[in-house]
């Protein structure tokens, strides 16, 4: 049943291809031709923004943090405001096809290959991190061997963005937010039956139960206290969204800066009532496990698999998690190949118009993309999510600095300097965090990317020319 799931799904999303990427230029694989609805493309964005690391990892954080994680989630609403209305702007006035070309008109050469290739690891890392879950997931239903499931399911999707890349994303990943809402919303009404509850019965149970504690105050060095969440929900959106190629191209496809921003603005919003979804879903899976007597897992990214994958709840059930997992996977990870297709030529090549070229970094990005996410496998020891968030913090925070740098000044840095002084901050940084840990105990959270964001600022600002800026900025 899950294999003719899985393949119907893949046929849909290839019909969708085809009717989208019928007469596909570089243009139309990069930008969209500019034609993208904006409401269609901010439907996607929630599905897109919601990973298989979402739907497995976050109903599970109940069980350690409660529903703190939207602290972090309120964070993100305030910094997709900044990103609707400072980033945006000036991408469009630019008219960028990857945002990263802004570093080349204000720093320099150097520093914008920098910022790309920043981006080039960070997104194949994360991408990666992502697509793990429902590769894993998949070989468990499945019964096949681990990179027989990679291959196969990295091919799929390689092989229904080839051709009209960015274009076709916006119309399939409407499709698969619709899938994955779906399967959420019918897997929290079999859980809430399984309880013999009513919705409203569930409402109320977990309004009351101690996992439902979203804000903490009190305590300064947790990691959970507000203000650190908040601040880090900023900042993690205006990196991961507003400076990260993936998140942006969807957004550069409107059909004017009005759009995008109507676009931003809305799936930003929307992010706090789908994870909101998750998170109950999180409590009433602990619920029922209690009714049941069942053993909860060590690891909350256990939580929904144990009850799903194993048919504890039903064929149903089962069924419509390999649904949801194949939706938010392939819908996250599809984006990230295209964008990781387009970084490369543009930023790296330098060869925007070359389509043979473009098909066959496409094919090498798939290849590199299947053995990331074999090492990762090799090499994953902590919780998922919070993997892609440490990563990170170390990969995205030069790129906040080489954007802050050149939004928030005037002057120009020595852009032979930019490289290195990328390169430096990470490793200061993972030494602050050792020493700080060993001296004090305290260990830093999500706030370790503002860190290193700041300390690659500081270094350009030291590093600065004398010479003022021509190139573009705010103003």
């Amino acid at each position: 049943m899950i294999i003719l799931l899985v393949l119907g799904y893949f046929c849909l999303l290839f019909a969708i291809s085809r009717w989208a990427g019928r007469k596909a230029t570089n243009e139309t694989f990069y930008r969209g031709d500019r034609q993208s609805p904006w409401y269609f493309v901010a439907f996607g964005m929630i599905g897109a923004s919601i990973s298989g690391v979402t739907f497995v990892s976050v109903p599970g954080m109940v069980m350690g943090i409660d529903m703190t994680y939207l602290q972090t989630c309120l964070g993100f609403i305030l910094g997709y405001v900044i990103v609707a209305f400072v980033l945006l702007p000036l991408y469009y006035r630019l008219n960028l096809t990857t945002i990263y070309a802004y570093l080349e008109q204000r720093l320099g050469q150097r520093s914008y290959k920098t910022g790309a290739s920043f981006f080039l690891l960070s997104k194949m890392v994360g991408a990666a991190v992502r697509f793990y879950v429902v590769c894993w997931i998949l070989n468990e239903l499945l019964s096949l061997t681990f990179p027989v499931t990679v291959l196969i399911m990295v091919f799929c999707i390689w092989l229904y963005t080839r051709q009209g890349g960015i274009k076709t994303l916006v119309w399939t990943d409407t499709f698969q937010t619709v899938c994955l809402f779906g399967a959420l919303l019918l897997i929290i009404y079999k859980v809430i039956g399984a309880l013999d509850m009513t919705v409203g019965e569930a409402v109320t149970a977990i309004r009351e139960s101690p996992m439902s504690r979203v804000f903490v105050f009190d305590d300064w060095l947790s990691k959970q206290n507000f203000w650190k969440q908040f601040l880090s929900g900023v900042f993690i959106v205006i990196v991961m969204t507003g400076l990260d190629q993936d998140m942006m191209q969807k957004n550069l496809t409107c059909k004017s800066l009005r759009d995008a921003q109507k676009d931003m603005c809305t799936y930003g919003v929307m992010f706090f009532p789908a994870n909101l979804l998750f998170l109950s879903l999180g409590v009433l899976l602990v619920m029922l496990a209690q009714s049941k007597g069942i053993t909860l897992p060590d690891s909350g990214d256990a939580l929904l698999p144990m009850f799903a994958a194993t048919g504890q709840l039903g064929n149903t059930v089962m069924t419509l998690f390999a649904l949801g997992i194949v939706a938010a996977s392939f819908s996250s990870a599809d984006s990230a190949l295209t964008a990781l297709t387009t970084s490369f030529c543009v930023d790296i090549c330098q060869r925007p118009h070359d389509e043979g070229l473009r098909k066959k970094i496409h094919l090498g990005m798939m290849v590199i993309f299947v053995l990331f996410i074999l090492l990762f496998r090799v090499l994953n020891s902590t919780s998922i999510i919070d993997a892609i968030y440490i990563l990170c913090s170390y990969t995205y925070g030069p790129l906040l600095g080489l954007f802050a740098f050149g939004l928030l000044t005037k002057r120009k840095t020595n852009d032979h300097l930019g490289p290195y002084i990328c390169g430096a901050s990470p490793v200061i940084c993972y030494l602050l965090e050792w020493a700080v840990g060993q001296w004090i105990g305290y260990h830093f959270g999500y706030e370790l990317l503002m860190l290193n964001g700041f300390l690659t600022f500081i270094g350009l600002v030291i590093a600065r020319n004398t010479q003022k800026a021509v190139s573009p900025s705010l103003s």
